[in-house]
C-alpha cells in the first residue's frame, strides 16, 4: 500500500494593508503579527502539521536580502488558503490587489482543469468596510462575517485586539477563523500553481487610484464554429452548441474557454458579457463608436466557414483598437497542429490589422496561445490595452451647462460618469494601426 505523500504546503497566507508610522511611535503593524501568531497557533493545533511546518505566512517572514517578488510568487502559488484582512487601505493597496489576483487566478484554473467549485478565500475584518467600498471580487463573495460574533462585525479585529475589554470577543473571532481555514483548506484542495513574475501580475481591485466603485464593463465575443457547423472531419469534442461552449484546452481543461475567460476578467474588477460573434451583427456593421472594450477570441477553425470569414475580414477593415484578439491554439490538438500552417496563413490574410496591432505582447496573443496556463497569464494584458484604447476612442461628453471644466467626462454604457486620466501614450500610438 502506498502513502499519501504529506502537504507541508502553509495552510494560509495573510494578506494586509500596510499601516504607515506616525509620530515616531510603536511598529503600527504589530497587532497584525499577533493575530498572525494566534491563527498559526490556532491552526497547528488543529491539524497534524509536524514541526518546523508553517501553518501560514505574512510578509514579514520574509528575510533581508531575500528576493521579495520571487518569496510571495511561490508561497501564493501553494498556499491553500488565502485570508484578506478587509480594511478601506486594504483596497487600496496596489500590492494587496496583486496578492489577491495571483491567488485567484490558480482557482480559476482549478475550477476550468475540475469544473468544481473551488472558493478558497476567507476574508478577514480588520477594520469595518462599508459595501460601497469593496470592488467587485471582494462584493462576490459568499461569506458571513457575524459567524465569528456580533462584536467582531460592528469593530472589526482590530478594535477587539486593542481593547482589553473585548478580548473574549477576540478569542472567539480568532478561533473561529482559524477554523474556517482549516475546514476550507482541507475540503477545497487547491493544487499548487506556477508561480507568477510580481512584476507583471495585475491588481484585482483595478488600476491604482481608480478605487472601488461599480465593475467597469468588458465584452468578450466568441468566434468559433459549432458542434453541428464544424468544417468537414474536425473534431467535434471542442465544441458545443452554441460558440461560447468552444473548449480549445480540452482534455486538460473541463470547462469552455469563455467562461474561465469571464471569470479571469471579473477578477480584475471588470463587469464582464459573454457573446458570440455573431450575436449583435448591428454593432458589427460600418463605423460605430466604442460601446465597451472587448476581448475577440478566435478559433482558427472558424475560418473555413467563408460567410463567417468575409464577416471577420469587414469587421478588421474597421479597425477597431478597443476590440484585442486572443487566439488559442492547443499545442496538444494533433488535428489543430496538423493544419497549423494553412489557418494561420489564413488568418492572417482575413485579419491583417489585428494581427499587427498593439503591443507585442497583443500580437503574441494574435499568433497563437498554446495553453490554459499561457492564456491567464497573457488575458489580463490585453485586457488593459483594450480598456485603454476603449478610454481614448470612446465619445466624450462636455459637462452640463456648457462650461468647461480641467477635465471632461466619459458616459459609460450603464450611464456611469468617469473620469478620463491622459491616457496619451506615445508609444502606444506609434503601434496603434
Amino acid at each position: 500500500m502506498t502513502q499519501q505523500r504529506a502537504d507541508h504546503r502553509p495552510y494560509f497566507f495573510l494578506s494586509y494593508a500596510h499601516t504607515p508610522g506616525y509620530g515616531g511611535g510603536s511598529d503600527p503593524d504589530m497587532w497584525v503579527e499577533r493575530l498572525f501568531q494566534d491563527l498559526c497557533g490556532h491552526v497547528m493545533a488543529m491539524t497534524n502539521l509536524p514541526a518546523g511546518s508553517p501553518a501560514g505566512f505574512m510578509d514579514r517572514e520574509i528575510r533581508s536580502g531575500e528576493g521579495w517578488s520571487e518569496r510571495l510568487g511561490n508561497v501564493l502559488a501553494n498556499c491553500r488558503v488565502f485570508v484578506p484582512l478587509f480594511s478601506p487601505r486594504y483596497f487600496a493597496s496596489e500590492m494587496c490587489g496583486k496578492e489577491w489576483y495571483a491567488f485567484e487566478q490558480r482557482a480559476i484554473h482549478h475550477r476550468a482543469r475540475s469544473n468544481q467549485p473551488a472558493e478558497a478565500i476567507v476574508p478577514a475584518l480588520w477594520v469595518p468596510v462599508q459595501p460601497s467600498q469593496l470592488p467587485g471580487p471582494a462584493e462576490r463573495l459568499q461569506f458571513n462575517h457575524r459567524d465569528f460574533g456580533d462584536r467582531y462585525v460592528s469593530d472589526g479585529l482590530y478594535g477587539l485586539i486593542k481593547l482589553t475589554l473585548f478580548a473574549q470577543d477576540y478569542e472567539q473571532a480568532v478561533y473561529h477563523l482559524a477554523k474556517r481555514i482549516v475546514h476550507v483548506a482541507d475540503t477545497v484542495q487547491i493544487g499548487s500553481g506556477r508561480p507568477l513574475d510580481f512584476r507583471l501580475v495585475p491588481s484585482a481591485f483595478g488600476a491604482p487610484g481608480s478605487g472601488a466603485g461599480a465593475p467597469r464593463p468588458m465584452r468578450i465575443s466568441i468566434a468559433a464554429p459549432t458542434r453541428h457547423d464544424l468544417p468537414e472531419g474536425r473534431n467535434p469534442e471542442y465544441y458545443g452548441d452554441n460558440p461560447q461552449e468552444w473548449n480549445p484546452y480540452h482534455p486538460a481543461a473541463a470547462r469552455p474557454l469563455a467562461y474561465v475567460a469571464e471569470e479571469l476578467v471579473r477578477s480584475l474588477n471588470y463587469q464582464a458579457v459573454v457573446t458570440s460573434f455573431d450575436e449583435e451583427p448591428g454593432q458589427r456593421e460600418g463605423k460605430q463608436p466604442p460601446s465597451t472594450p472587448e476581448i475577440l477570441l478566435v478559433d482558427r477553425w472558424a475560418l473555413q466557414d467563408e460567410d463567417l470569414r468575409r464577416r471577420l475580414a469587414a469587421f478588421d477593415r474597421e479597425n477597431r483598437p478597443w476590440v484585442t484578439m486572443v487566439v488559442p491554439w492547443c499545442r496538444e490538438d494533433h488535428q489543430s497542429r496538423a493544419a497549423e500552417a494553412e489557418l494561420t496563413e489564413k488568418l492572417e490574410q482575413t485579419m491583417p490589422v489585428k494581427m499587427r496591432q498593439g503591443r507585442a505582447f497583443c500580437r503574441v496573443a494574435a499568433k497563437g496561445v498554446p495553453s490554459m496556463e499561457a492564456f491567464g497569464q497573457i488575458l489580463p494584458q490585453v485586457v488593459e490595452v483594450a480598456a485603454q484604447q476603449y478610454l481614448r476612442h470612446a465619445t466624450v461628453y462636455p459637462p452640463a451647462g456648457g462650461r468647461h471644466s480641467e477635465r471632461t467626462r466619459l458616459m459609460g454604457p450603464m450611464g456611469n460618469t468617469r473620469f478620463i486620466p491622459d491616457m496619451h501614450d506615445p508609444a502606444t500610438d506609434a503601434e496603434d494601426v
